[in-house]
């Protein structure tokens, strides 16, 4: 295995090579890699100015991503497992797929995309359940050059109409339904919906998964395994340019609008394998499980793309973590062995609720390392994960990344970096945080919190957001001059450790995922009834944040009263899903507004807090009489 990283001594000098001559650091380690053309620089840079950001990795390479996963791979792990897919359901039979037999499938996929005229730079929307269909889907794009657009299976019809319309996506590749827990839910039904408003589409690709009775409408319509027929399983991969896009994925902002996070070929590629070896210290015959859903990024890297870039087996799960029942993660790591886990603190917390001797009735012994992903997880769920399915033998990776990274930035490398619960630890080689104040002054030494900041660009940065670059700059470049503002908060300890402390700007992280405040007032908003809404994030004791919705109404009788509550939440299930339902909502008379009309969102985080006793001066509010009102109210224990 090599770029591997053994020793914590190794991990100090390679961070100092990396930081000290970057361009050296990872042109070494890109040279593992299959490449048609080797780039003339491996980076041109920068941050600064109006149109940034403008990163360019292994500048004029060619390459195929696919090539490096099979071509590269195959004459070693021909006959290896690529992916353990394991149903929803235990009965079911689970599908175990080598390296040689995806590949044909990938060439056979590519090329019935190819029949229907896909090509490189088109958009393809994939909404599937997880299936072994999806990975095969995203490398039969990746081999063809074509721009994947992966949108998770639980967002409504008109979430994923914007996704469609945003990126211009022609073809939609879907299935009948999909099996969550004890639910079987139509995505055809929600795609058809969806379609009604999205012009560009000129396919909808459907997989036959769960038999259900859908509409059909040919020829737009076609059965996948009606595509696949006669296909013929040879198949050149396209050459890409090392900054031609690889993927778009839809990500929440702080404005209702979602933004489509670019990733290109060549540095998200050098970028995945690497973190995946080093983070998780894969080792040859390891099976390694990440839970994660290949909608949101986690599932991108480090089901897909990390593992099998490193000749990984790979672990998918269909289901849910308490489906049939809380027993069912422990159990499935038994079954197959599972050498690395890595899921969500909101698994975690959940599965604690549901007693521990789910855990103890299974062995667990060969698991060798435990991850998390998606938020900071606290001590309690630190401890719970570590002693008692881990029993004390396993080191926790915290690891802290985003959509907008492309792969882990801040973590423990297991069995190396001394662990501390709570704190993701070190940057990885490479990586060069900084926490600044809101100045943007750069805050030396140890010791200190502010806001976190990367100061040099690493392969999985993204380039752009989709169609919209000064959106980019806005976002992520033009708070602090020169730096990647990350949104987070963080502080860095006395031995220069990282503990991340959430967002700082209007973006919710509900379970893992993130979910801007913005998008959700708009839904609510939606609603015939409503006037106004806003919405903060509060503590959560599963989800880590929960969402409080504070809702101003029209007149309303006391049967609508009733009722409202319900209708409000129907109004996000119609208009984005189900996981961005509000746990809380309050109606309430008004809303805390500044004279010139600002809601003051402050106000209100406190109040979700819990905390009533430092509101600052809210004397200057329009009309401050509405806090009281508001805390009076309140649908938290509040501390006056």
């Amino acid at each position: 295995m090599t770029n591997k990283i053994l020793t914590l001594k190794e991990y100090f000098q390679k961070y100092d090579e990396s930081v000290n001559d970057p361009k050296k650091f990872w042109g070494s380690i890109a040279e593992s890699h299959l490449w048609h053309k080797k780039w003339d620089s491996v980076v041109d840079w920068y941050f600064g100015g109006k149109d940034a950001p403008n990163v360019k990795w292994f500048v004029n390479a060619k390459l195929n991503i696919t090539e490096n996963i099979f071509e590269r791979n195959l004459p070693q792990r021909e006959n290896q497992i690529a992916i353990i897919w394991e149903p929803n359901d235990p009965k079911q039979k689970e599908i175990k797929i080598t390296y040689g037999e995806l590949f044909q499938k990938v060439k056979q996929f590519a090329n019935a995309l190819k029949k229907i005229g896909a090509k490189k730079g088109d958009r393809i929307a994939i909404y599937l359940p997880m299936v072994i269909e999806l990975p095969i889907a995203v490398l039969a794009c990746a081999r063809i050059g074509a721009i994947h657009s992966v949108v998770f299976a639980g967002f409504s019809a008109n979430s994923l109409s914007d996704r469609i319309n945003d990126a211009q996506s022609n073809i939609v590749i879907t299935s009948d339904g999909v099996n969550r827990g004890a639910k079987r839910i139509c995505l055809k039904s929600i795609v058809d919906d969806a379609l009604k408003t999205c012009p560009t589409i000129k396919n909808s690709i459907v997989l036959k998964h769960t038999e259900e009775k859908i509409n059909f409408e040919s020829p737009r319509d076609i059965w996948w395994h009606d595509l696949i027929k006669d296909v013929s399983l040879e198949n050149k991969a396209e050459v890409m340019d090392s900054e031609d896009t690889l993927f778009i994925l839809y990500t929440s902002g702080s404005t209702g609008k979602p933004k489509g996070v670019l990733h290109t070929v060549a540095g998200y590629m050098v970028y995945a394998e690497y973190t995946f070896k080093n983070v998780f210290q894969y080792n040859e015959g390891d099976i390694f499980w990440c839970t994660a859903d290949i909608g949101w990024v986690t599932g991108h890297t480090y089901i897909v793309y990390g593992p099998l870039l490193t000749g990984a087996t790979s672990v998918m799960y269909e289901g849910i973590p308490t489906f049939p029942d809380a027993g069912r993660f422990w159990e499935t790591i038994d079954k197959y062995k599972v050498t690395q886990f890595y899921t969500a603190p909101t698994a975690i917390r959940a599965l604690i609720a549901q007693g521990s001797e789910w855990v103890t009735k299974h062995k667990l012994d060969s698991l060798k390392v435990l991850g998390t992903v998606g938020e900071p997880i606290n001590e309690e769920a630190w401890k719970w994960y570590h002693d008692l399915v881990g029993k004390g033998n396993c080191p926790i990776v915290d690891t802290w990344w985003q959509t907008e990274t492309g792969g882990i930035l801040i973590s423990p490398l297991a069995g190396i970096t001394p662990t501390k619960p709570s704190f993701a630890t070190l940057p990885l080689p490479g990586i060069q945080p900084v926490i600044v104040d809101p100045d943007g002054k750069i805050l030396e030494g140890n010791n200190v919190k502010g806001n976190l900041c990367i100061k040099y660009p690493w392969p999985g940065i993204l380039r752009t957001t989709y169609g919209d670059h000064q959106r980019c700059f806005n976002t992520y470049f033009a708070t602090y001059k020169g730096l990647y503002f990350t949104g987070d908060g963080a502080k860095r300890d006395e031995e220069g450790y990282y503990r991340i402390l959430g967002r700082v700007d209007d973006v919710i992280n509900v379970s893992g995922h993130r979910i801007g405040t913005a998008e959700v007032e708009d839904a609510i908003n939606q609603h015939p009834k409503v006037h106004e809404s806003a919405v903060v994030g509060y503590p959560h004791e599963i989800k880590g944040q929960g969402i409080y919705a504070f809702v101003t109404c029209e007149k309303l009788t006391d049967e609508e009263k009733k009722n409202i509550e319900n209708e409000i939440k129907n109004t996000i299930l119609k208009e984005i899903g189900a996981f961005a339902k509000p746990d809380l909502i309050q109606l309430v008379s008004g809303l805390p507004k500044t004279r010139s009309g600002k809601i003051m969102r402050r106000i209100l985080r406190k109040i979700g807090e819990g905390d009533a006793t430092n509101l600052g001066d809210i004397s200057t509010l329009l009309d401050p009489n509405v806090v009281e009102e508001i805390i009076n109210g309140a649908k938290v224990q509040i501390k006056k």
